[in-house]
């Protein structure tokens, strides 16, 4: 497999992908390599896995938030059989 230096990456595009890297819990070397591969249209055919197109859209709650959540959408969750009539 080969190796391939880049040099002159803009401070700012180094930030970018390192907090990427950091995001999704990946290496720079991968996290970049999935840059390239999506940029190049190479992801693996039949792979219908696209979490990690989607990564920076979904949180991680805390059971306090859960916990909270369910209490703030109680009231949502009864069924009001006149309202079937």
């Amino acid at each position: 497999m080969k190796s391939i230096t880049i040099h002159g990456i803009y401070d700012t595009m180094d930030k970018m992908i390192r907090k990427r890297a950091q995001k999704q819990g990946l290496s720079l070397n991968k996290t970049i390599k999935n840059l390239l591969e999506h940029a190049l249209g190479l992801q693996q055919p039949g792979n219908s896995d696209h979490r990690e197109e989607f990564i920076d859209l979904f949180g991680i709650w805390k059971k306090e938030d859960e916990t909270e959540f369910k209490r703030n959408i109680r009231d949502l969750e009864k069924i009001d059989k006149q309202d079937w009539q």
